[in-house]
C-alpha cells in the first residue's frame, strides 16, 4: 500500500479509539482484556506508550536524527505499562487521547521525502515504523476488547499482518493459509505442507497469537504451535 494510504487507515483507526474510549469506566478498565495476563488498562497504558514511542522515531527522523524507541530499552517500557495501569479509567482516556494526538501530528507531518528517512527502530525507514503503529493500533484496539474485534480488521491489514508474522511459522512446516471468505492464499516456510482454512481475520488473529473469533480448520489436526513474535 502507499504510505499515505497506510496513513490515512492510520488516523481512522485514531479516531476509531478515541470513540470506544468514550464511555470508559473505572470499573471496566480493571476487567480482563482479550490478551490473557493483561487487564484493559495494561493494553491501554501499552498504547499509549508504543504510540508515543514510534511517533518520536517519526519527529527525530525529519530532522536526521535516530533515536532508542524507548529510553532504558524493555525493562523502562514494561515498567510503564504496569505503572500506567493504576491510572483512572479518566486519566487512561486523556493519556491515550493525548498520544493520539502527538502521533496524528507526526504522521501527519511527513512527505513522500520522509518516509525512506532511517530510523534506529528496527534498523528500518520510516514507513516501517508507519506499518507498524497500524499492526500495533489495529491489534492492540482489539485486544482491549471495547466492542472492536479482529474480525473488523480490514483485508489489506491482514495481508500486510500475516507477511509480517510469516517468521512464526514453525520450522519444517510449509504453512498453507487459505482464506474461506475470499480468495487470499498464503504459503510460509518449507517442509511438510500444514493447510489451515478460515476466514482471512480469524487466520491474521491466529498468527497473532490472538484467538480468532471464527473457527479455523486444520484438516481435523491441532493447529501447531507458533514461533516468537518476530
Amino acid at each position: 500500500m502507499d504510505p499515505a494510504e497506510v496513513r490515512s487507515r492510520v488516523l481512522d483507526g485514531h479516531s476509531r479509539l478515541r470513540d470506544l474510549l468514550s464511555g470508559l469506566s473505572d470499573e471496566a478498565a480493571r476487567r480482563p482484556s482479550a490478551l490473557p495476563g493483561w487487564s484493559r488498562a495494561h493494553v491501554l497504558s501499552h498504547i499509549e506508550g508504543v504510540c508515543l514511542a514510534l511517533a518520536r522515531q517519526a519527529r527525530y527522523a525529519f530532522r536526521g536524527e535516530m533515536v532508542e524507541p524507548y529510553d532504558g530499552g524493555r525493562p523502562a517500557r514494561d515498567a510503564a505499562i504496569e505503572a500506567g495501569a493504576s491510572r483512572t479509567a479518566a486519566e487512561l482516556r486523556r493519556a491515550v487521547e493525548d498520544a493520539l494526538g502527538e502521533a496524528g501530528a507526526a504522521w501527519t507531518a511527513a512527505g513522500p521525502q520522509d518516509w525512506a528517512r532511517p530510523v534506529r527502530y528496527r534498523d528500518g525507514d520510516l514507513v516501517a515504523v508507519l506499518l507498524s503503529w497500524w499492526r500495533e493500533l489495529e491489534i492492540h484496539t482489539a485486544d482491549a476488547d471495547l466492542g472492536y474485534r479482529s474480525d473488523g480488521w480490514t483485508r489489506e491489514l491482514c495481508g500486510h499482518a500475516l507477511d509480517f508474522l510469516a517468521p512464526r511459522t514453525p520450522q519444517g512446516v510449509r504453512l498453507e493459509l487459505v482464506a474461506t471468505d475470499g480468495p487470499e492464499a498464503r504459503s510460509y516456510g518449507t517442509g511438510e505442507p500444514y493447510v489451515v482454512r478460515g476466514a482471512l481475520a480469524d487466520l491474521t488473529a491466529w498468527m497473532a497469537g490472538r484467538a480468532p473469533t471464527g473457527p479455523l480448520d486444520g484438516g481435523g489436526t491441532p493447529l501447531p504451535g507458533l514461533g516468537p513474535w518476530p
